[in-house]
């Protein structure tokens, strides 16, 4: 190894040789992708393979945000994934597959919905965010969580035979509001699962989304900023359409006023959700429902320390801040009964809405938390 060149590993270097002769990439290249950390939005039909050749690359950390488990109907695109994996969570089996391909790539997956209120504690920390979403209340949602995160944004998008791809960056060019300042009216534009798609349509797309994340995060090429690239797979032919930054954009633009995510099924039009009430259960309830561990989860959400000064027998830790990173750990407990609790109630509320748009389906809050099984089930637990 000549004097000051990146460590590579014998592996690393057998691995990654393409890659390393190439001049423009050549080791410092690699390493950048080595220590990069990128966010992969929706493990679908763009985002399977955009993470397929991250991975394969060498990108470091992949981030992998989707609470939806695999359908048949998914295979015909979603290349992640066979038929005995439907019915599972797609991150799992996306972290299972990937891990397989390469095993220098750390994995942590999300599965939940990315909201206004959990999308930028979600996303910090990444380099790149690949929007592989298919609902243009998530790409709003996604490219203003980027502006205000100061991360780039690949977004991709597809329906029937046609694609697109775009590089948004606020910092140095255009953001998504730039482009589409409002999004269409209600059911103007169809789903793929209305529609159709072509099976194969999204890994081309999904492959320019790959492509321009390596490109920004080895600062090589001109990437597509400012440029809408669009793909007629019929005719296959490739059109680009030239754009700037919009100077009365709200999110980017020269007097700019987001200053927060907001509500975008709202700005999209799109009907509210009548959100089921919480399932609160007080702890002489939750005695009576058997064995923690055996019978049902009895999740802890409060902080290690808290854990130690008082606990319950059979609880499991997960402190809240760690909890949409490590919701996968919990998978074997989707379908079967989940109790969530902290010191007096109000974080473990806030864990069983994430655990049940990440598709749990028996969730209850313990009413009162710790404090209150002490109170009045068993007065040996600490009070702090």
């Amino acid at each position: 190894m000549a004097s000051g060149a990146p460590p590579f590993r014998p592996e690393q270097y057998e691995r990654y040789r393409r890659h390393l002769n190439l001049g423009e990439i050549g080791p410092e290249g690699q390493l950048a992708w080595l220590r990069a950390r990128v966010a992969v939005v929706g493990a679908g039909g763009l985002g399977c393979p955009a993470a397929l050749y991250l991975a394969a690359a060498g990108v470091g950390t992949l981030g992998l945000f989707d609470a939806d488990v695999v359908e048949l109907s998914n295979l015909q695109r979603q290349v992640l994934y066979g038929t005995g994996d439907v019915g599972r969570p797609k991150v799992e089996v996306a972290r299972e597959r990937l891990a397989a391909l390469n095993p220098d790539v750390r994995l942590e997956t999300h599965a939940l919905r990315l909201r206004s209120d959990n999308a930028l504690e979600a996303l910090r920390g990444y380099d790149v965010i690949v929007d592989g979403s298919d609902n243009f209340p998530t790409r709003y949602l996604v490219s203003d969580a980027g502006v205000l995160l100061g991360t780039p944004v690949i977004s991709g998008a597809i329906l029937r035979f046609e694609g697109q791809v775009s590089v948004f960056d606020a910092r140095r060019g255009p953001c998504y509001r730039c482009l589409f300042p409002e999004p269409p009216p209600p059911g103007a534009a169809p789903s793929c699962a209305e529609a159709g798609v072509l099976g194969v349509l999204p890994g081309l797309v999904a492959l320019v989304q790959a492509t321009e994340t390596l490109k920004l995060l080895a600062g090589v090429g001109e990437p597509l900023l400012g440029r809408l690239l669009q793909l007629d797979a019929l005719e296959m032919r490739f059109g680009e359409f030239q754009f700037g930054k919009d100077p009365a954009c709200p999110a980017c633009g020269e007097h700019a006023t987001l200053r927060e995510l907001v509500d975008y099924d709202g700005f999209c039009g799109v009907p509210a959700r009548e959100e089921a009430p919480l399932v609160e259960l007080a702890p002489a309830e939750v005695a009576r429902r058997g064995v923690p561990g055996r019978d049902y989860l009895l999740l802890d959400v409060r902080e290690p320390d808290e854990h130690a000064k008082a606990r319950l027998e059979g609880a499991r830790l997960v402190p809240l801040g760690e909890l949409p990173a490590r919701v996968e750990e919990l998978a074997g407990w989707r379908e079967r009964p989940v109790v969530v609790h902290c010191h007096k109630g109000g974080r473990s509320a806030k864990a069983c809405r994430l655990l049940r748009d990440a598709g749990f389906l028996d969730v209850a809050n313990l009413a009162g938390g710790i404090e209150a099984w002490s109170l009045s089930v068993d007065p040996t637990v600490p009070r702090y």
